[in-house]
Parts: structure tokens; sequence; C-alpha cells
């Protein structure tokens, strides 16, 4: 009798791979404390999907139950965290909230396994901007790393990505949009002009004002002073406390008198009572007195441009400084005058780089020197890199990015000017001792947008166009709802730049932005600052097309 052949062994499943997830936060408890609801309702979609596709997902730090949140909040414990880490092991970098970046770039830097950094495509808190922020750091260190972004973690371009990251370490995204200046045809008119602004530079200088330098870890925001010789920019560092200090020696009366000016120009303060989380009048006149002490010490150091950190140290002295930089950044403000009783640059912007973003400050420096040639409007600043969404409102057909930041736009760039803008009283979460945004939604008009970063131990430009759209008020409310609706916005559509290659590219959670009197002065002053960065050795690439689609 024939012997039945034994029953085959049942395999035993494939160990699924492990993947060490980490999450940087903010180094303010009530930050990380509020946030931490959706920062554990996006690592559940992670591990979901990493398990999707045969992994899983490991927390490398447990949830703090005293402190109710799962974040890092330290460079201390960061270090202690990553020193438990298998230093080979596959790491993502998950992100749903704005981070301190030198709370893992350390461990970061040192790790020799692949690198992934996640964020949820949400403006809520915001973790695109945290993790944009983590990439301009990681670039500048020279950190090799791999980048995602998702709305729920299953649309087929992540979960594509994520396969190709987990199986071979890496996964990339296309840039095509991205052209080398040197193969663009740059009007001679532009080139004649940078030539003559960077002669300039180099023969008579500039010189920055820096009030404590590296701002909630941005390391990607701080320029090495051996590159910025190459400009011929040069930092005078500054100290925050200098600037409270000089603060508390301007007088009530001056204070008073920039209060009033405000007032008259008709911007709207949302006053309250209660000094804990309302506006108060009292609040803002400090503002009015940092404002006041910030220009005469531009003008006493001769700085071009002047950026305040503000978050550590002063905001435990003042409030916010966003509105002070607002006004700054204005050319229309109000009149101060130096010890010589002379009105300190009227009719100019006193050009602020908000967070005290070096990047930020020599673009946003070159930006008015190109603009006030050319006769184009001079006013300019950063924004963050906040979110986007499509028009829910039908008004256009077009993908619209949410530009946003904490009040340093000026008041040129919005509907109305100071009369259709207003102050309101800043998160108590990030801004414990309040101050005035400096609110307003920014018109439509054709703009310039640009972006300085470091990379390989060089500084490079990113530059391109877009156009700013009005949207119905329904729909910027619904904008202003998803992200930080007492900030001022900004409605912006790059040309030929689609959502997902700008993410791929943009090294830094901040964009720079200008307004030109049309589309062709804005290809204009494109170019000419193109060719000024150039000329004073930046790396300068023109990314997507003109607002006809032609390329650069």
């Amino acid at each position: 009798m024939k012997k039945s052949k034994p029953a085959p062994k049942s395999k035993k499943p494939a160990k699924a791979k492990t993947i060490v997830l980490v999450a940087s936060g903010d180094l303010r408890q009530s930050a990380n404390e509020t946030c931490w609801p959706a920062q554990a309702a996006m690592e559940k979609q992670l591990a979901q999907a990493v398990a999707s596709l045969g992994g899983k997902l490991v927390r490398a730090h447990p949830y703090k139950p005293a402190l109710k949140h799962g974040f890092i909040a330290s460079q201390k414990e960061g270090l202690e965290v990553f020193a438990k880490i298998d230093p080979k092991a596959p790491v993502i970098v998950a992100e749903s909230v704005w981070q301190y970046s030198h709370h893992v770039l350390p461990g970061l830097i040192t790790h020799q396994g692949p690198i992934l950094t996640v964020a949820n495509w949400s403006g809520q808190w915001p973790g695109l901007v945290g993790m944009l922020n983590l990439n301009g750091g990681l670039t500048k260190a020279g950190v090799k790393y791999s980048t995602l972004w998702s709305e729920n973690f299953d649309d087929a371009y992540f979960l594509g990505k994520l396969s190709e990251w987990l199986s071979t370490g890496v996964c990339r995204h296309k840039t095509a949009h991205v052209r080398s200046l040197a193969k663009c045809a740059v009007p001679s008119k532009a080139r004649v002009l940078a030539r003559k602004i960077a002669a300039d530079l180099r023969t008579k200088k500039s010189i920055i004002g820096v009030f404590d330098e590296g701002c909630m870890g941005m390391y990607n925001a701080i320029i090495p002073d051996e590159l910025l010789f190459q400009t011929g920019v040069y930092k005078e560092r500054l100290s925050q406390s200098a600037l409270y200090y000089a603060a508390t020696q301007v007088s009530d009366d001056e204070a008073r008198a920039v209060f009033d000016w405000y007032k008259q120009k008709g911007f709207t303060f949302h006053f309250g009572t209660d000094e804990e989380n309302e506006l108060t009048e009292a609040q803002v006149l400090q503002q009015c007195k940092m404002y006041v002490a910030a220009c005469r010490i531009a003008d006493e150091f001769g700085c071009e441009a002047i950026g305040i950190q503000y978050q550590q140290g002063l905001k435990d002295l003042i409030p916010a400084s966003d509105l002070v930089e607002g006004t700054l950044n204005s050319s229309d403000r109000p009149p101060v005058k130096n010890t010589a009783g002379q009105v300190i640059r009227a009719g100019d912007p006193i050009t602020h780089f908000n967070e005290v973003d070096e990047c930020a400050g020599l673009d946003g420096l070159l930006t008015n020197r190109v603009h006030k040639a050319l006769g184009q409007p001079v006013e300019n600043t950063l924004h963050d890199l906040r979110w986007g969404d499509w028009d829910k409102s039908g008004t256009t057909d077009d993908y619209v990015w949410v530009y946003l930041i904490s009040g340093a736009a000026p008041a040129e760039h919005h509907i109305g000017g100071w009369a259709g803008s207003d102050g309101h009283r800043q998160d108590k979460m990030y801004f414990r001792l309040g101050g005035a945004t400096l609110r307003g939604i920014a018109k439509p008009g054709e703009i310039v947008w640009s972006r300085i970063f470091v990379e390989g131990g060089k500084l490079k430009m990113d530059l391109g166009r877009a156009k700013v759209v009005k949207l119905p008020d329904e729909e910027t409310q619904r904008r202003w709802d998803a992200t930080s609706k007492v900030w001022p916005i900004m409605h912006a559509v790059t040309y030929g730049v689609t959502r997902d290659q700008m993410m791929a590219r943009h090294k830094a959670n901040h964009i720079q932005v200008a307004y030109a009197k049309s589309a062709r002065d804005a290809d204009l002053a494109m170019y000419a600052k193109a060719a000024l960065a150039a000329e004073l050795g930046l790396e300068v690439s023109l990314c997507g097309t003109k607002a006809d689609g032609k390329v650069f």
C-alpha cells in the first residue's frame, strides 16, 4: 500500500519589518499638550499604512501621562532617545505639529539607517511647516533623507512612495519644474541692474541685525558667516535683552503717539479686558515701545534689515513682536526719530525677517534693492508655506496655497492697507503675554516667490512666479479656521509648480514674497533678483513657468 505524503508544514508568516518612529515637538508644554491628539491620530493612520505594506511602526519614546503628550520636547530628551535606537534601523520622523528641529537633528545627523520625514496634509498646527523646517536643517547638515506627505495616508502616491522607501530606504520625487539659471534666457536689463547692485554691495557692504540667532531650532535659518561674506552682507549680533531694555526706555507719550497713528490709519484692534485671554491696550502699547526701540537700534547700528527671534526669552518678558515686525516691513509706518531728531528712514520699510530667519533676511534685503531700482513695490515678507487646498467655492479651478505668518506681513500687502487690516490677540498657547497681530487678506496681484537655503556648503536660491487670488469670504474663513484665524493670509497660485513638486523641492518652512505692478514687471523683478544672487555667488534655480505657461 502506497504511503500517503505527510501534509506540508504551514509556513510561518514573514516577520514584519520594524520601523522606528520619533516625533519632535515644541519646547512649550502648552503647545505639546494641546496638539497631542492630532499627532496621536496621525500616528495611528501612519502605522496602518506601514502595516498594510508589511511593516511595523514602533515608537522610540513613550507617551508621557504626566505631561499629556508623547513628543520629544528638548534636545536633551532627543539625545537620550536616539542613544537607545539601533543606529542602522529605518526611522520615520512623523510630524503633525510645529516642531523644534534641534530636538532630533543631532540624532538624525549621526544615524546610519534610512530616514523618512512624514507630515500630515493639514494646516492645523501645522506638521507641514514643521517637516519643511526639519528638511531644510537635514539638507544643510548634509544628511541623506526622504520625505513624504499625505492627507489620510491612503492615497496611491503616498503608498507607492512609502512602499519604495520600505523596500529600498529611499524614495524620490520628480522635480522637472526646476531649471538652473544658467540655462535660462535672462534679459540684459536684469543682468545690468544685477551687476550694479552687486558692485555696490561688494564695495559699501551691508549689515543685518540679528537679535539672537537660532530661533526655535531653525538650524536651516542660520547662514554661516563665511557664506554670507561673499554677498557683501555682515551680521551685527544683537541681544534681545538689549531690545527689551531699549523698549523700557521709550516714553509712554512716544508709545501713545504710535498707537494713535494706527488708529488714525483706520487699523482696528479687537480689545477685551482679560489680559490672559484677550488683547488689551496695555499689550499694544508695549508693542509700540518695542517698535520704537527696534527702529532706533537699527539706526544706531546701521542695519539695513533686522530680525527679532522673540520666541525664547523675549516671550517671557513682553507681548509678541509680530505687529512690530509687520509695521517695520511697511513703507507707511509710524515716524520714529533718532537721537539727532531725524525721522528714521521716512517712507521706507526697515526690512524685518521674522523669527530671525537669516535666509529670509538676505532675501528681503536683495528684494528691497532690486524692487527699488525697478520702481516696483519694495515691501516684502516671509510667510509659512502653511498648507494648500482646492478652492471649495468654485471661484477658481487652481490649486490655492495658504501662505500664513504670525503677523509680520506689511500692511501694503493687504486689501485696504492699514484700514483693511486688524489686530487680534496672539494665541496664548504660543504667545503667553499676548500682543496684536497685523492681520489682513492679501490683495490680488502678481508676486515673485523665493527662498535662499544652504546645501552642500553653498548658498542657493530658488525663485518662481505666482499670483495672489481673491476668494469669497466664506472660503477665506474656511482656510483661516483650518490654520490660524488671527494671522494674515495670502491665497497664492504658483505658476507651473504643483503641490507635490513644491513639497519635493522646497528646503524651508518659510517662503519669501513680494508684489510687482504687473506680470511682466514681476518677471523682470524675478530675473533681476536671480541674476543678482548669481552675481553674489549663489547657485540659482528658477522654478515653474511664467504666468503664460512659458518656461523661463
